[in-house]
């Protein structure tokens, strides 16, 4: 059986401390781009938050157009229909 010496494991543990910080490093990176992530959501949610808004505003614009149509119609007097001689 080989020998274990100090030197052979010190040897092993600066590469194993490599390696975690390479798993650190990469860890880092990946909370970085998750931070990303998360504001593009954010934005996303208040685009569509505002696209709600809007359709609201159309939907309340169309019922007040829909509402003076109908008001406008009451008040004309009905016509014959048209009939070609």
């Amino acid at each position: 059986m080989a020998e274990v010496s100090n030197e052979l494991i010190f040897e092993i543990l600066k590469a194993m401390q490599a390696d975690i910080r390479l798993l650190k490093d990469g860890q880092s990176e990946i909370k970085q781009e998750l931070i990303a992530v998360r504001g593009t959501m954010v934005s996303m949610q208040q685009d569509i938050n505002n696209i709600y808004g809007i359709l609201a505003r159309h939907d309340e614009r169309l019922d007040r157009i829909e509402r003076r149509l109908e008001l406008r119609e009451l008040a004309e007097k009905p016509q014959a229909p048209y009939e070609p001689q």
